[in-house]
């Protein structure tokens, strides 16, 4: 078993220098600040009195969701509704490089924190505020969980089989996607400030907008054709063949031929290369329009071999093919383990505990484990002083 790798604070990465001070709460947030933490910004979780809500997500009572989000983050505990505790914030915020809140449109500004004043004391600041629906329009107060956002988004429409409801991611997916592309939109205003070309600026992130984004072209295919993509379980309404097939043990691979060169390869594989010169399956639109004839003769291939026997068979062949795992697999699987892409670090209380690793790799400038998360304001007085703020006025 190899040795957990430590967390080193004197690592840097290169946002090295940029501090950011990240009020948000649950998932977005943290998945956005996260991607700037790991690649070596000082990121200052501002946590109420009773922490971030992500840390009362518990698998068996352990916060593995706040170990896992939460790391190479400082923790600064604050009751904002405490007059000296919104004179620290407001010191923080004027030291920093990013503020992230998440808050319905409008609470900003009541607290007496709005865009406007921030940049105002501080030129250079990006603002990122995130919410359900975005900071205007006649849904801009509804209240935006990810659940109602994958809902709104024609996303959960298009998921699941055709004659049953539609189905929900079971993890927080709108989250993480704007959380990745807030982070994208976050180094891209830090390197329009460094390049002159502005200073300070709002970046306005919905969890709808990047959730819609997955859709891709089908706002152009339905003006276009008229025609709304309906669900077809795992099959797909663009390439066939494309879908999940159970083999003789019961164990299903998950299998794509999106290209006519790999569409020929699995036909003959499956011993059917007549399939190949058939009018019906000709084209990728022709094999779409037969698609239920194409899985046939694929499902009945798969269902006479084993998994592992079919997986080889196919990969010999070219074919793109892979199992389907559960996170059990995942933990056993080589390639998982030898490309690092789950890691083992250090951890108080298990000794070890595995994490995904930092994504994506930079040859040059890799992303770094500093810290492990935070305990609820473990760091509140040493970034107070770091602030010019006496911790007194907080700590009592």
């Amino acid at each position: 078993m190899t040795q957990p790798i430590p967390f080193n604070p004197a690592l840097t990465g290169p946002l090295d220098g940029i501090r950011v001070i990240d009020l948000s709460r649950l998932v977005a947030g943290n998945m956005l600040s996260l991607q700037l933490a790991d690649f070596g910004a000082d990121v200052i979780k501002i946590e109420p009195p009773q922490g971030d809500p992500l840390r009362e997500w518990r698998d068996d009572g352990h916060s593995l969701y706040w170990k896992t989000y939460g790391r190479n983050k400082r923790s600064v505990q604050l009751n904002l509704r405490q007059a000296p505790h919104m004179a620290a914030l407001k010191a923080l915020i004027a030291t920093a490089d990013v503020f992230i809140e998440n808050f319905r449109p409008g609470t900003l500004e009541e607290m007496g924190l709005a865009p406007d004043t921030l940049l105002a004391a501080n030129p250079n600041l990006i603002v990122v505020r995130i919410s359900g629906f975005g900071q205007t329009g006649p849904y801009a107060q509804f209240p935006g969980f990810g659940t109602i956002v994958e809902g709104m988004s024609g996303f959960a429409y298009r998921t699941g089989f055709p004659d049953r409801e539609p189905v929900l991611p079971p993890l927080a997916l709108a989250d993480m996607i704007a959380g990745v592309y807030g982070a994208n939109a976050t180094v891209t205003a830090l390197l329009a400030r460094f390049r002159g070309r502005a200073k300070g600026q709002v970046i306005d992130l919905s969890l709808l907008e990047p959730m819609y984004s997955v859709l891709g072209p089908e706002a152009a295919i339905y003006q276009v054709t008229g025609k709304v993509k309906e669900r077809s379980g795992s099959a797909s309404n663009t390439a066939s063949p494309r879908n999940v097939y159970r083999c003789a043990d019961g164990q299903y691979v998950a299998l794509s031929g999106s290209t006519p060169q790999v569409a020929r390869r699995i036909f003959e594989v499956i011993g059917k290369p007549e399939m190949n010169t058939d009018p019906r399956f000709a084209t990728n639109s022709d094999r779409v329009k037969h698609r239920d004839l194409v899985d046939a003769a694929v499902g009945e291939w798969f269902g006479r071999h084993t998994h592992d026997e079919a997986l080889a068979i196919m990969r010999e062949a070219g074919a793109t093919v892979g199992p389907i795992y559960s996170i059990a697999d995942i933990a056993r699987d080589q390639h998982f383990v030898d490309r690092g892409i789950i890691i083992d670090v250090e951890d108080k209380d298990f000794g070890s505990l595995p994490i995904h690793n930092i994504v994506p790799r930079l040859s040059e400038t890799p992303g770094t484990f500093r810290r492990p998360a935070p305990d609820l304001g473990e760091h509140t007085a040493e970034v107070l002083i770091e602030a010019g703020v006496d911790p007194a006025t907080v700590l009592g």
